[in-house]
């Protein structure tokens, strides 16, 4: 049974999911007040966009931050990343120049990548037996409730301009700083260092290009990706529905977005979190695809009204909690054998975040297609990524790591 400290270990290492979620929603909000204060181009802001925590940056940090964490441990990521990411938050705080900007985004990125695959893998391998899923359902709802604070921070500043948009990033400077501070006192992973002090050869990455850990990964990238390309062109639709059903208001269209992550976070709470070791995954994933895409389907067929708008929101957001996000986490920690789980974490994480950044590239053009043409092919990226869930899902509820170990050394 989890005991006080395993709560305590999860709740730091699932903050690296606050961070970035927070990270990426802060960011959206100053942007649009330093293109007026600095007059960036739209080009320049689509750059930011796609090299920012919440695409390619992050992706080249997972990619790198995933290896040293299987090569020197996931303690040393993930303490120091916090640091490295103080840095780059604080070039935000301060920013007086477009380069500062882009700098401070970046390392931002580099840092949240980073952390990821370290904070994932440490959380899976120091949770109880038969409660995986509990724990990494504690990082998915901290992901949700990132947003949550930066929307009302943002919100209760707005008045103060760019000095609002300052305070709320040097809030995320503050939680880092107290995070290096926080883990420092945590031990290394127990199954890492066992794993490391075994006497059997480390596997090479290129074996994660082989049989079944090539199925894994691309299983993974292939059910998240496209959940993914969907999160990411999302942003489009939320705008686009406050404004069409009316709330107009700043305070209106906080607390609409603010309840839709409430719906994703009770949805964790309710449903992942208690079912997901119990249950058959591939069944619970195959129930969350068909809400989303319901969801997604009703504003590429109904005409954009007040109930459709409500009922769009909670659909997504309710199947969303069990759904892609929630599942590519604990799977991808579960598919891989210990001394690769990082790597393979931070490749798939880096492939996906990647693919984002190059795919933002052209979402002007799809949203130019219309918007119930945009909703076909968001409705799309849903069907496909639950096919793929469905049909590589794997069935590990109620399995420990030694168990999942043994069957893939049986195969």
């Amino acid at each position: 049974m989890s005991t006080p400290e395993h709560w305590r270990n999860t709740i730091l290492a699932g903050l690296a999911n606050y961070i970035d979620a927070g990270s990426i929603v802060s960011g959206a909000a100053a942007l649009a007040l330093w293109q007026e204060i600095f007059h960036l181009s739209t080009t320049f802001v689509g750059v930011i966009g796609a090299f920012s925590a919440n695409a390619i940056s992050a992706g080249v940090g997972a990619l790198i931050g995933g290896w040293l964490c299987d090569h020197v441990g996931r303690k040393k990521i993930y303490q120091w990343d916090m640091l490295v990411y103080a840095v780059g938050m604080s070039l935000l705080v301060f920013a007086v120049a477009p380069w500062m900007i882009v700098c401070g985004f970046i390392i931002v990125g580099l840092a949240v990548g980073a952390d990821i695959p370290a904070s994932w893998s440490l959380i899976a391998e120091q949770a109880p037996e038969g409660e995986r899923g509990k724990h990494s359902g504690v990082a998915q709802v901290l992901w949700y409730l990132g947003p949550v604070v930066v929307l009302l921070m943002s919100l209760a500043l707005t008045r103060l301009g760019i000095l609002g948009a300052r305070i709320v990033f040097a809030h995320l400077v503050v939680i880092a700083l107290g995070l290096t501070l926080l883990r420092s006192k945590l031990r290394e992973s127990e199954r890492w260092e066992e794993a490391r002090d075994s006497r059997e050869a480390r596997p090479p990455v290129s074996s994660l290009f082989k049989g079944k850990h090539l199925a894994s990964l691309a299983g993974l990238v292939g059910m998240y990706g496209f959940w993914n390309l969907w999160a990411g062109t999302n942003g489009f639709f939320f705008p686009y529905i406050l404004r069409t059903v009316g709330a107009a208001t700043q305070a209106q269209s906080v607390a609409i977005q603010a309840l839709s992550f409430f719906i994703g976070m009770a949805s964790i709470g309710l449903v992942f979190m208690r079912l997901s070791d119990r249950v058959n995954q591939r069944a619970l994933f195959a129930v969350s695809a068909v809400i989303q895409v319901i969801g997604m389907a009703l504003l590429a067929v109904f005409p954009l009204t007040i109930p459709i708008a409500i009922l769009y929101v909670f659909l997504l957001q309710f199947g969303g909690g069990f759904g892609a996000q929630s599942f590519f986490q604990l799977w991808s920690a579960e598919m891989f054998p210990t001394l690769l789980r990082s790597t393979a974490q931070g490749l798939a994480f880096a492939v996906v975040r990647i693919g984002l950044g190059l795919f933002s590239f052209f979402v002007p053009l799809l949203t130019a297609t219309g918007f119930h043409t945009l909703a076909w092919i968001l409705t799309g990226f849903l069907v496909i990524s639950g096919v793929i869930g469905v049909l590589w899902a794997p069935r590990n509820e109620g399995k420990t790591l030694d168990q999942l170990e043994a069957e893939r050394r049986a195969a």
